[in-house]
């Protein structure tokens, strides 16, 4: 064990816990299933798929595709990973330095932290303000402070489900000294995006994931951005990391954009009634939120609720341990209409 760094031996891996039995509402999934038929083309497809061969190592029909319906501005490049997980690895796998600094405003996705860790560099955090927008005079002191190689910014921002305002963003582009990443992992419900700034601001990138939109079980992740950037980032991804299966079911599914629309529209739409069922329960604050889940606080001890949740056969997930403003926070993913309302009814029986 002493081989092990000791930093690596301090951390947690990432738990995922068992959902058997459960209405999974706790990873921010797509809970729509394809129709029948659109299935079956998707099966026929997969029957055509040379398993016995390595993928194009390069995915370069699935990327034009991609460049097409992700709007990837003309002259910027794009790169594949498997999930935002992996392309969060290569960009830090390449930058890191002795004493170089990850930044990210917190709290926020928990893998810029553990990334930052493995690839033996430092995270600096900078607290959100209560109401969860970014404190700007904190965050472009703690850039002058650090230096930062890269800043990753969750826009909307997970846990917390909210946006950061535009102008904040723009100003932390241009004052930092190294490369700033916008996470739009969820953008397919958030209804803005900073895809169109590529090409504007030369160390920008914004980074995609097709997970929230009801393809997570593909783990098929995109990072666009200038052609220098990607090409270096290139180098240090493992050859043959979308598989051939991904590729073709990637390539299946971008033909039925309308369908995946269509069900992120109900998604949106369930959002807005789950907000407001939420606010209208005693002893429940939740916050707006422009993404598939939704953040709450209860009055009491939420460990006990959530326990509850899991015993009423509803699985979420529980932020309360990680203390701050997260103390007594819940999330849940929001699910189909009757899920939904399963959780609502279980969640009133265990406050």
């Amino acid at each position: 064990m002493q081989l092990i760094r000791p930093e690596i031996r301090a951390l947690k891996a990432y738990h995922v816990p068992d959902a058997t039995g459960l209405i999974k509402l706790d990873a921010m999934e797509n809970p729509y299933s394809w129709p029948e038929a659109v299935r079956r083309e998707w099966l026929d497809t997969l029957q055509q798929v040379a398993l016995n061969r390595y993928p194009d190592p390069d995915a370069r029909r699935l990327r034009e595709r991609l460049r097409a319906a992700l709007d990837v501005p003309p002259g910027m490049e794009l790169m594949l990973g498997n999930g935002s997980d992996e392309l969060i690895q290569i960009i830090l796998m390449a930058v890191a330095k002795p004493g170089a600094v990850v930044l990210a405003p917190v709290p926020t996705f928990v893998m810029y932290d553990m990334i930052a860790t493995f690839t033996g560099m430092k995270f600096a955090g900078v607290p959100l303000r209560p109401d969860f927008s970014l404190d700007l005079p904190a965050l472009l002191k703690a850039i002058e402070t650090h230096r930062p190689a890269v800043i990753f910014l969750a826009w909307p921002n997970n846990p917390t489900g909210n946006l950061f305002a535009r102008e904040d963003v723009l100003r932390v582009i241009e004052q930092a000294p190294g490369l700033v990443v916008l996470d739009e992992a969820y953008h397919a419900f958030a209804g803005e995006s900073f895809m169109d700034r590529l090409g504007r601001h030369d160390n920008l990138l914004v980074m995609r994931t097709l997970s929230k939109q009801g393809l997570a079980g593909l783990r098929l992740g995109a990072l666009a951005g200038p052609r220098p950037w990607l090409e270096e980032f290139n180098k240090v991804r493992l050859p043959y990391n979308i598989g051939v299966l991904t590729q073709a079911s990637a390539e299946f599914a971008l033909a039925q954009l309308v369908l995946l629309d269509e069900q992120a529209r109900q998604i949106r739409a369930e959002r807005d009634r789950l907000f407001k069922s939420l606010n209208a329960l005693k002893g429940v604050q939740a916050w707006p939120s422009r993404t598939n889940f939704i953040l709450f606080r209860v009055e009491g001890d939420a460990d006990r609720v959530f326990a509850g949740l899991r015993t009423h056969g509803v699985l979420i997930k529980n932020l309360n341990a990680a203390g701050g403003m997260l103390r007594n926070c819940l999330r849940v993913t929001v699910g189909m209409p009757e899920e939904n309302d399963s959780f609502l009814k279980a969640l009133e029986a265990c406050l």
